[in-house]
């Protein structure tokens, strides 16, 4: 597909997702996103051809520019549709299908120093939720969600819902998962010390109660065992 024919996707893309998006000369002038991948077209295109101290300078330009880090690298598909966008970060060996959505302050990362493909590849139809983590050598499939905030470290397969801390399917082909098949609840330790603190005056209440029953009984006792008149 021609840079031209990219940039007129692009922008029907955002008119027909953003229900804030009112013109086309709105779009193309005021969207970061929209400057990000056009940015990134270019610096990729460099980077083929073996610029890639230009295409790093191009890229840094347009980080600096739209808060947007996209490594000139990376593979990014056709109607890519990166909303607000501040924060994001595409790793280099990242490839990215069609008609993906990718809110802000998302990362497409790696998880450590290997070298080699150590970045994601996401499918086609995939909406990425703002704040979600999507990190290692995995494999994304088509029509997939990922939820605001999610830490995924693992392939996910194709029409799936993906939630949580580290990310767990919570819907798969339209059905919700078992829910014993789940527990992606984050850790509290506030709620964790109240519930040993309720467990340690329950105790102390109960062992409270048996002294009291036990003085009782010995006052009772004590009674029946006095000499009567």
């Amino acid at each position: 597909m021609g840079f031209w024919r990219s940039v007129r996707d692009d922008i029907q893309t955002v008119l027909e997702l953003d229900p804030a998006a009112r013109s086309k000369v709105e779009v193309a002038l005021t969207y970061p996103g929209l400057h990000a991948l056009w940015t990134h077209r270019m610096a990729h295109g460099l980077w083929k051809r073996n610029m890639k101290l230009l295409a790093k300078l191009l890229s840094q330009f347009s980080r600096w520019m739209t808060g947007i880090e996209i490594h000139p690298g990376a593979v990014l598909g056709e109607r890519v549709f990166i909303d607000h966008g501040f924060g994001i970060v595409i790793g280099e060996t990242a490839v990215i299908g069609n008609d993906v959505t990718i809110y802000q302050g998302v990362t497409l990362g790696g998880t450590g120093k290997e070298k080699g493909k150590r970045h994601p590849t996401i499918g086609n139809d995939v909406l990425i939720s703002a704040g979600a983590k999507v990190l290692g050598n995995i494999m994304i499939g088509d029509c997939v969600k990922i939820g605001a905030s999610s830490v995924v470290l693992k392939d996910v397969p194709s029409d799936s819902t993906v939630v949580g801390i580290p990310g767990r399917v919570v819907i798969r082909n339209g059905e919700r998962v078992k829910q014993h098949d789940l527990d992606h609840r984050l850790p509290d330790p506030d709620r964790e010390c109240q519930e040993r603190l309720e467990t340690a005056v329950e105790e102390l209440q109960r062992r409270l109660a048996m002294l009291e029953k036990q003085m009782e009984e010995k006052k009772h006792d004590s009674v029946l065992q006095q000499p009567h008149e």
